[in-house]
């Protein structure tokens, strides 16, 4: 893509050799909607529109008149603006190869390595690497995670992607081809890739290496005016001119306060091209700097001033390098510009004035950098500092000192008084003392400060000081014995409190049992029958329908009020934006407003009530999606706040606030078996909700057919016939008048099982309304704001114990904060909370055991299904209760838990027999593949030897039951049809979401009819071919729809069979065409349903699961005590999955099912107010693993020669056991702490909640610095966040 700007406001652009002139600019239109909405290249997505995902990511070329050369470098689509593209190329994943004419190596190779599950992110990661790849052909590891650092992935986990690019490298090296079993097996032949050839990369443009005639461009759109002026004297013009108009060179500051601040800047002022602006040169004090010049240009210069200048110049450098590392991510950093806030309360610029350039001085020797961050890549800073001393000569006295804060109030703070305390003072413990002293004083904050986490900001205030001092002193002992002045060092045990963070390569391997037979497909590694597609953009996506003539666009209205009663919305603003066409509320409804999956308690629209932030009240549709959204912006809703407001599980236990019933398993002689105890102890845990973050958020597009009711619907979900029913029900007509089509998702995790249905039939009610096709694809942050999530959970337990760790007694009560509706907590307590009930006891035999749960009615958004439903979350509390009775008796944890597991044979506390108990094995494997003796004898030399940093290492199995427990759901059906050319067209109830589905039934199907997978095609799901669906969902997928469709191969193969008999040398097609001309039904419908399920939880009797999936898993961590970030190290697992059907797709499944749940127990954490607002609403605020989160060192391996004869082809579910396994990652770290604690001589049993969060870790770290920083008592403020 070539963009030319014209003064006369056309943009002229080249695409594939077509020419394209954009009459008009329009300077709100990013870059991604003219792709997508104006130029049908569909391949680059939107995914949180803020460029925190790089979903969005293309590259742009342009010449650098400055820098004298062509530049190539990856930009976040989402945020660049159309008008900014001037004399530029752009290249999109549609522009480097497709599947239908030629593939890049960057897409090959994301593919044949299964980097690519449900390939939403697919497009925007190929496009980072192929940047790289054009500016560095050769590319060190290191410099391909750094590429990634603006990238997020959702499904695979990561390795596979690092793995299959690792190959670029100049080593080409590759660790994922190395998985094998018995050295003999891959998961991919890297000796099949299609090597670089760097000549034959698209040419730059030599038109646009012609240099520009040097005048100012402006754009003038319907609310905003564009002015690119071309001299310094221009810009100063215009900033008096217009005194409040916005500069903008990146767009990465004032795109998202535009998107989702609702501010409008009338005027905006691009200065990327002014000389000045541009200016980098060497002063005499340090390096000058122009306000326009990149992160990126701004690094590169000063690496290359590290390497040329002494070093006690470059300290500043250095520091200003390492903060640069974790700003951001890529695409940003080469956009984003050296930023100063024009807002003149913050700043001594003028209104009329601006930031010509900045200088980043030489130093001494004594300057440190520190930030502090939930996750280490691309994330916001919690507390930010930059510290600097002066000595006296030949001296340790100081000099002159400052110590700056940022994250401590709203603009940074000098902490002036500790330092002029500090002045003519000797470097040393007793300056430590008063420094800390005075800094407790200095950076106080309310207990009420925005952005919460208090007690955790004042700490590492002093925290972070003193690895400010342990640096210094350690250089300075240095320097002063080189000038014959003796003066302490740091302690060797203290030294890594001063080392940088640094992130290794990562390694890996995958073992996995090897099928022999290789005419045989199943259990062969086939690569994902999408991925080479959803690598070149080629896959289409729900928003990737091509829009319809007539079209129009919803935008959803929601309540910012938790629990109010709706008095009067005015619409008045609203409707005279441009391009409105109507507002949709309850009163347009055709048939009945309420709705909900199981229990009709929801809403379609809240009628005259609201019971949570974000419940939909009403849409506009529009021409255009801004335009929808401009008006669900200007609607006025006026409200009468109702009391109480319901948001946490505490509340809900004050209030009495409970759904019915009340669920309770018991088995045993509980209260004996307290009698029975050596020791009872009591614990409580609180285990954090988790946001699905599909990358591809919930979409709909309805067509209505014009005629007899009729309605078409495409949406991105899980639960195509749920979709369909609550459709028919809000539209008043029978289900066979709706028809809902699911080609791909983009991600689901359950996120899509039930709550896509909320925005469905709001964009079905309103496509009927207006008698047009309505789309509606949420941002981000509203599908963050309306959907829910995981159930965040309470656990209170009672744990009696003997004194070697047995347990004889358990009593744990589980809570639930269900939000405002039942959605399926009660089915899920059925797969929810019945689920959390049912593996309370994850695999410990506990002789007298009750658990009872609660489901508390909040007034949050409704939770609702995520990977494992209740089952993390009941082993996560079990797996408490077992950490404490290992620390209560002092014992190694993985004595104890090794101790009380279940054996062969044993039943459950819903009295179900254990056959085929593998864990056993998984778990002596486990200690084999990660040789944990070896590794826990370096873990504690290691902590014997290191005062500030930790290491800690933990063992953990899960046991996860594998069945839908509402039996009813237990069914599938299959429809296969032959047609007389031998291709095979298949389709069944399930739906694709990146875990393989399709892939795995064509293997089922390619099998049984003993034909080639290439003949067979699986084009969707759809409710007019497979009726009554169940979800896809409780990892029962590939064992339901699988048989189901092992049925209807058996059928067609029996009506062949004649033919087969009559014709033994023929082949398949001679087959089929016999028995078509002989008029033989060449369609089957196959069904199956899992046989001996139910559950009876009155007399506890029955059988919930069809069978259970097992693995164990090891994991190492290193944590930082002063800061409580922490280093994922080593993680070995060992799988039961069966004989695998896919051994690639189930070791992509245990990986990405481990990083959600690395997630789930150790970052992510929803964050709301005291009154239901959602405070993490996008990737700026939620952290998702990242790149660099995944173990250094990551072993899987799949058990061998474990048959599952209840599952198809003796295959075990696979989608959701893993998640768990990241528990011991949680527990590593907890095994981390306890190690801290005990050098505070701290011993015994401690409450630490998941997530395991810097904040937490460091807090429970407790010292000497955790004391001076006491919280404030409960019940004495209000908190700016609260646990919910």
């Amino acid at each position: 893509l070539l963009i030319y700007c014209q003064y006369s406001q056309n943009v002229f652009s080249i695409i594939n050799s077509v020419q394209i002139t954009e009459k008009n600019a329009e300077p709100e239109k990013t870059l991604l909607t003219y792709l997508r909405r104006n130029l049908g290249l569909t391949g680059t997505k939107l995914g949180c529109a803020e460029g925190g995902c790089g979903a969005c990511t293309v590259m742009v070329s342009k010449y650098h008149p400055y820098q004298n050369r062509i530049i190539h470098y990856a930009v976040n689509a989402c945020l660049a603006p159309l008008c900014s593209l001037h004399h530029c190329a752009v290249t999109t994943v549609e522009g480097i190869g497709s599947v239908a004419s030629k593939l890049h190596p960057v897409q090959e190779r994301i593919a044949k390595a299964h980097g690519s599950q449900c390939g939403f992110c697919t497009p925007g990661i190929v496009m980072s690497m192929y940047a790289l790849l054009r500016n560095n052909p050769q590319p060190s590891m290191h410099d391909i995670q750094e590429a990634f650092q603006g990238n997020l992935c959702r499904c695979t986990g990561y390795r596979p992607i690092l793995e299959g690019y690792r190959t670029f490298t100049k080593d080409g090296g590759c660790c994922g081809g190395k998985g094998q079993s018995n050295g003999s097996q891959k998961l991919y032949d890297q000796s099949e890739f299609m090597p670089l050839d760097p000549t034959q990369e698209i040419i730059f443009p030599p038109e646009l290496m012609v240099k520009q005639p040097q005048r100012e461009l402006r754009f003038a759109g319907e609310r905003a005016l564009w002015i690119q002026p071309c001299s310094l004297e221009e810009l100063l013009e215009l900033k008096a001119t217009y005194p409040n108009a916005k500069l903008v060179v990146g767009n990465t500051e004032v795109g998202i306060e535009m998107k989702f601040k609702n501010l409008l800047y009338p005027v905006i002022l691009a200065p990327a091209y002014i000389p000045e602006l541009n200016i980098i040169q060497n002063t005499q004090d340090g390096i000058q700097v122009g306000a326009s010049v990149t992160l990126t240009v701004l690094g590169d210069v000063l690496r290359a001033a590290v390497k040329k200048l002494p070093a006690h110049q470059t300290e500043v450098f250095k520091a200003v390098l390492e903060q640069l590392r974790w700003f951001a991510g890529q695409q940003i950093r080469n956009v984003a510009v050296c930023h100063v806030p024009e807002d003149k309360k913050k700043t001594i610029l003028k209104p009329e004035e601006i930031l010509l350039s900045i200088e980043i001085p030489y130093t001494r020797k004594y300057f440190s950098a520190f930030k502090q961050s939930p996750r280490k890549e691309d994330d916001i800073a919690i507390v930010t500092c930059g510290m600097n001393v002066f000595f006296k000569e030949q001296s340790n006295i100081v000099q002159s000192i400052r110590i700056s804060y940022g994250g401590m109030a709203p603009v940074t703070v000098l902490a002036t008084a500790t330092c002029n305390r500090l002045l003519n003072r000797q470097w040393n413990e007793e300056l430590l003392e008063e420094a800390c002293t005075s800094l407790v004083e200095e950076m106080s904050l309310s207990p009420s400060a925005p952005g919460g986490m208090v007690t955790y900001r004042r700490t590492l205030t002093i925290s972070l000081f003193y690895k400010f001092f342990l640096n210094v002193q350690h250089k300075l002992s240095l320097d002063l014995q080189k000038e014959g002045v003796t003066v302490e060092d740091v302690r060797p045990e203290y030294a890594t409190a001063t080392e940088l963070f640094q992130l290794d390569s990562p390694s890996s391997v995958q073992l996995y049992q090897v099928q022999i037979y290789h005419d045989d497909v199943v259990g062969q590694p086939i690569m994902h029958l999408s991925a080479l597609k959803q690598a070149t953009g080629e896959a289409i996506y729900c928003d990737d329908i091509p829009c319809y003539e007539n079209e129009l666009h919803l935008a959803l209205v929601t309540s910012t009020k938790a629990h109010a009663l709706i008095k009067s919305i005015d619409t008045s603003d609203a409707m005279a934006v441009p391009g409105v066409v109507a507002f949709i509320s309850a009163k347009d409804i055709p048939g009945s407003n309420m709705t909900g999956p199981v229990v009709y308690d929801e809403t379609v629209f809240a009628d005259d009530k609201v019971t949570c932030v974000g419940h939909i009240v009403g849409a506009f549709v529009a021409d255009t999606q801004a335009h929808a959204q401009r008006a669900a912006k200007a609607v006025k809703i006026s409200y009468e706040e109702l009391q109480p407001v319901i948001v946490t599980i505490q509340d809900a236990i004050a209030n009495k606030s409970f759904f019915q019933p009340v669920r309770s398993i018991e088995r045993g002689d509980v209260a004996q078996g307290f009698k029975d105890s050596d020791h009872i102890l009591h614990g409580e845990m609180h285990i954090g909700g988790q946001e699905q973050f599909y990358l591809e958020t919930n979409c709909t597009l309805a067509f209505p057919r014009g005629e007899d009711g009729e309605m078409e619907l495409f949406v991105s979900t899980q639960s195509a016939s749920k979709t369909q029913a609550l459709v028919a029900k809000a539209l008043g007509v029978p289900a066979n008048r709706v028809v809902c089509r699911v080609k791909r998702m983009g991600g689901g995790f359950g996120g899509k099982e039930s709550r896509s249905t909320i925005l469905s039939t709001v964009v079905a009610v309103a496509a009927h309304t207006v008698k047009r096709p309505v789309r509606c694809m949420l941002d981000r942050d509203e599908d963050m704001l309306v959907t829910g999530g995981r159930h965040p959970f309470f656990g209170h337990y009672k744990v009696g114990y003997m004194n070697n760790g047995k347990v004889m007694a358990l009593e744990v009560m589980l809570y639930s904060n269900a939000g405002n509706s039942l959605d399926l907590s009660l089915s899920i307590f059925f797969l929810i909370f019945e689920r959390a009930l049912f593996h309370m006891d994850n695999s410990y035999n506990i002789p007298n055991i009750r658990g009872t749960g609660y489901m508390c009615k909040t007034n949050l958004p409704s939770n609702s299904a995520f990977r494992g439903f209740g089952g993390p979350q009941g082993m996560m509390i079990a797996e408490s209760w077992m950490s404490d009775v290992a620390l209560s008796c002092g014992l190694p944890a993985e004595e104890v838990r090794r101790m009380n597991m279940y054996k062969e044979g044993d039943f459950t506390p819903f009295n179900q027999r254990l056959d085929k108990f593998t864990i056993d094995r998984c778990w002596e494997e486990c200690m084999q593949l990660s040789d944990f003796n070896k590794r826990k004898d370096a873990v504690e030399q290691y902590n014997r030897q290191h005062r500030w940093t930790k290491r800690g290492l933990s063992i953990i199995p899960t046991k996860f039951g594998i069945s839908f427990t509402a039996v009813f759901l237990n069914q599938a059906g299959a429809l296969v049809l032959v047609y007389s050319d031998g291709s095979v067209l298949l389709t069944h109830g399930g739906t694709e979401m990146g875990q393989g589905l399709h892939t795995k039934m064509v293997q089922v199907a390619s099998k049984t009819l003993g034909i080639p997978c290439s003949k067979i095609h699986i084009t969707e799901t759809s409710t007019n071919t497979v009726p009554n669906t169940s979800p896809t969902a409780a990892s029962a997928s590939s064992d339901l729809n699988g048989m189901a469709i092992y049925n209807a191969c058996q059928t067609l193969l029996q009506r062949l069979q004649p033919y087969k008999d009559k014709n033994l040398k023929g082949c398949w097609e001679d087959w089929v065409k016999a028995a078509y001309f002989d008029r033989v039904n060449l369609s089957a419908n196959g069904f199956y349903k899992t046989p001996d399920l139910g559950y009876d939880f009155e007399t506890n009797s029955g059988k919930p699961f069809n069978y259970f999936s097992y693995g164990v898993a090891v994991s190492e961590v290193e944590i930082d005590c002063l800061t409580g970030s922490h280093k994922n190290l080593h993680t070995s697992i060992v799988m039961d999955v069966g004989k695998s059907l896919n051994p690639a797709l189930d070791i992509g499944q245990v990986e990405g099912g481990f990083m959600q749940g690395l997630g789930l127990f150790t970052l992510e954490e929803l964050r709301y107010s005291p009154d239901g607002y959602l405070y993490t609403r996008g990737p700026g605020m939620y952290k998702i693993p990242a790149f660099g989160d995944i173990p250094i060192e990551l072993k899987i391996s799949l058990l061998r020669d474990t048959p599952n004869e209840k599952a198809i082809f003796s295959s075990k579910a696979v989608g959701e056991p893993p998640l768990f396994l990241a528990a011991s990652v949680f527990y590593a770290i907890k095994d981390a702490i306890t190690a801290a604690r005990a050098e505070s001589n701290l011993t015994g049993p401690f409450r630490l909640d998941s997530p395991a969060t810097p904040e937490r870790i460091r807090n429970a770290c407790e010292d000497k610095f955790t004391k001076l920083c006491p919280p404030a008592d409960p019940g004495t403020f209000i908190p700016w966040a609260v646990q919910v």
